[in-house]
């Protein structure tokens, strides 16, 4: 029998999202279809019953698809179905990865899989900001273990006004959207982009949406106790040895807090000397020990785990020696790599990018065919982390989830400041290549990337600088230190992990995982004021190596020029079967792209040279001119008749010239007066009103004899 549950959230503007669990995926440990509008989410979760040996975390994978039949289209390509996710769809893998795991038991270590499928569209409604609610109800109305529910919404603030999961286009139209997550008590992960607003618009963002997401959590709370799953599963994944973990704590912890209290800067010294601790520790054994080795590693990294976060609250210094708000060394250079059209070389402490900025055409786009969206991208961002970067090996198998979300990050921290795209006819590339990593590599992308925009020539509004920011607490204590621009460290003995990146102006973009439960708005406030201190200095230190785009672009970077032209001359520019614009590109060397856009053409010209580019624009200015009577022009003859000539006077345009216009003296045949191909100046006389047809005259151009007079004599 069917245990249908059907639950609905009314948004503040009468909207309505509908769960439904019970009537699809019954195997799975849970399920749920989430609905608003005609976009349907279906989630499903599973979760084994015990863990692997050894397992210290989680192995949760999350997988969101968008099936292409949702959106009545079929997949391109050869195998014409679904394939591997795309780099929107593994965007929202992050999102909703990002606000669950948190909230798991921290010694629930079974293979846990969260798959969602989006499998009805409605392009009023966007399903990334449904994804989590449909994920957290499939894992409410199942017996895994889970502190939650949770949920997540977007909020735009278009015309003023902040709106709850917005459609698309009022999305775009809006200055500041962002995705948050939480329970119905903290807000848990925060993600978006702003049009350089302010801190406090920002915060008001965010409690508009945890008001939100608070009457979701209390609905999925019904539907568990309405299908029965109050009590979940018993487990016990860990393995634990109490005398091992308290003789390690006392022979241990005095020797790591005074190893961490050296203040080291270098990573590679604090880690050979925690090494050496354990070392020493393990050498002094008896041989016939029966410790077990893996909880021995897992006891070390709480122990200095404890030992590094109480050391920082006790003595409010950080791992390596800086006040808490104190940004690491910074230098940088433009132009670092003379082919590139334009490169940037920015480090902060022991993290490095390295990256280029190349200018492409209309045929570099990156072309978008997922099943919710289609279309072309000027401006893309990729984010490369090798192994050397943190003196690992590790096989370079492409970008991962990592890479694409944090290139993703930087994207939206950049794309805010770049021209409007009808004053930028190019096709922009940035890549950031990480050279070292010590904490806060996006930032450091975001940081070269604007430099290298400038260094390019690309004619950004601001410069903009990104930082990323911690927190330890104590939540027996009450203490708590923000730390700026942190450290690998303390990313991941920290509560908190917030980037924020903007121009002197406002923010532009940020991203905050919150590691903790009770971060008050006070707390996010004050961090929120540090951030922007710290990226006010780190936008001091880019602006002694360049503050503005460079006044011209490199020799070898490609001109570009855009013309408007009408809409019903395309035509006269592309030719028949694409000959004239053919003809043009050929003859000039420039590229020639012709596309419609806002009921207009546009014509956009790419050159590698000024001369070049001269004799396009030219040619296709000389093509979409309107004649003018009265105006002399310099034409070829293409063809003679009995009755005249037909002169090309501007390129594409026949006028006739009659054989009673081509001098003054009459003329009473064709024969010998004028060749195909001779050039002659005309002027232009008569359009007529009805036909459009052209009338040229040479005579009016000549002098005019004298008439004889005539004899007086009779």
């Amino acid at each position: 029998m069917l245990n249908i549950i059907n639950k609905t959230i009314t948004l503040a503007d009468g909207r309505t999202i509908s769960i439904e669990t019970g009537k699809l995926a019954k195997q799975a440990d849970g399920s749920a279809v989430v609905r608003m509008g005609n976009t349907m989410l279906l989630a499903t979760v599973v979760s084994s019953q015990g863990a692997k040996e050894n397992m210290d975390f989680l192995p949760l994978s999350v997988d969101y698809q968008e099936k292409f039949a949702s959106a009545g289209k079929i997949p391109g390509g050869f195998l014409k179905r679904e394939g591997r996710l795309s780099d929107h769809e593994v965007l929202i893998c992050r999102l909703v990865d990002r606000a669950l795991r948190p909230l798991f038991p921290s010694d629930y270590h079974a293979d846990t899989q969260v798959m969602i499928s989006m499998i009805s569209h409605d392009e009023n409604v966007q399903p990334d900001a449904l994804a989590a609610l449909a994920a957290s109800s499939a894992l409410a109305v199942s017996d895994i273990p889970f502190n939650g529910p949770i949920s997540e919404v977007r909020v735009s603030r278009h015309e003023g006004e902040y709106i709850v999961n917005p459609s698309k286009e009022v999305a775009a139209a809006s200055d500041l959207e962002i995705i948050v997550a939480a329970d119905k008590d903290n807000i848990m992960m925060v993600e978006g982009e702003m049009d350089e607003v302010s801190e406090a618009d920002m915060l008001e963002a965010m409690k508009v949406a945890h008001e939100a997401i608070k009457v979701q959590c209390l609905v999925q709370i019904e539907m568990t106790e309405e299908a029965g799953k109050t009590e979940k599963r018993e487990y016990s994944h860990e393995n634990s040895d109490e005398d091992l973990k308290q003789k390690m704590h006392d022979d241990l912890y005095d020797k790591i807090y005074a190893s961490v209290a050296k203040q080291t800067a270098d990573k590679k010294v604090r880690g050979a000397d925690l090494k050496e601790i354990k070392t020493e520790w393990l050498d002094a054994l008896p041989e016939d020990h029966e410790y077990d080795s893996h909880l021995i590693g897992q006891y070390f990294r709480k122990i200095h785990k404890s030992a590094a976060r109480n050391f920082v609250l006790d003595s409010n210094k950080r791992l390596d020696g800086r006040e808490f708000d104190e940004i690491r060394p910074i230098w940088g250079e433009t132009d670092y790599m003379p082919s590139a059209h334009g490169s940037a070389l920015f480090t902060r402490g022991e993290t490095q990018s390295l990256t280029s900025c190349t200018l492409g055409t209309k045929m570099d786009e990156q072309m978008v065919d997922g099943a919710t969206m289609s279309g072309y991208n000027k401006f893309y961002l990729h984010y490369n982390f090798p192994g050397f970067s943190t003196g690992e090996v590790r096989i370079n198998r492409g970008a991962g989830r990592r890479e694409i979300g944090h290139g993703n990050l930087a994207m939206r921290g950049l794309k805010k400041v770049l021209p409007n795209p009808e004053d930028n006819a190019y096709t922009i590339r940035i890549v950031s290549d990480i050279l070292e990593s010590n904490g806060s590599s996006s930032m450091a992308t975001v940081c070269a990337g604007s430099m290298a925009l400038m260094d390019t020539g690309i004619k950004i509004s601001r410069p903009v600088s990104g930082i990323a920011m911690g927190m330890i607490s104590d939540s027996e204590t009450g203490k708590y230190a923000i730390l700026s621009d942190i450290l690998g460290d303390e990313d991941h003995l920290g509560d908190m992990d917030f980037k924020v990146t903007g121009t002197e102006k406002g923010i532009t973009a940020c991203q905050m995982d919150i590691k903790v439960d009770g971060l008050s708005y006070e707390v996010l406030e004050k961090a929120l004021k540090q951030a922007k201190e710290g990226r006010d200095h780190i936008l001091g230190e880019m602006n002694k190596v360049i503050s503005e785009p460079r006044a011209e672009f490199k020799p070898h970077v490609p001109r570009s020029e855009r013309i408007i032209i009408e809409k019903d001359q395309i035509g006269a520019v592309i030719g028949p079967g694409g000959k004239v614009v053919q003809e043009i590109q050929k003859e000039t060397g420039a590229t020639v792209i012709i596309e419609e856009e806002d009921n207009n053409g546009v014509v956009s010209v790419f050159a590698v040279d000024k001369a070049a580019m001269d004799a396009a624009v030219a040619r296709i200015k000389g093509i979409v001119a309107v004649p003018e009577i009265g105006l002399v022009y310099e034409g070829k003859v293409k063809s003679i008749m009995p009755f005249g000539a037909f002169i090309e006077f501007m390129p594409g345009k026949d006028g006739l010239l009659h054989i009673s216009e081509i001098k003054w003296e009459r003329v009473e045949k064709m024969d010998g007066i004028m060749e195909v191909g001779e050039e002659i100046s005309v002027k232009l006389v008569e359009i007529d009103k009805k036909t459009g047809k052209f009338r040229l005259s040479r005579k009016v151009l000549l002098p005019k004899p004298e008439r004889k007079e005539e004899s007086k004599e009779a």
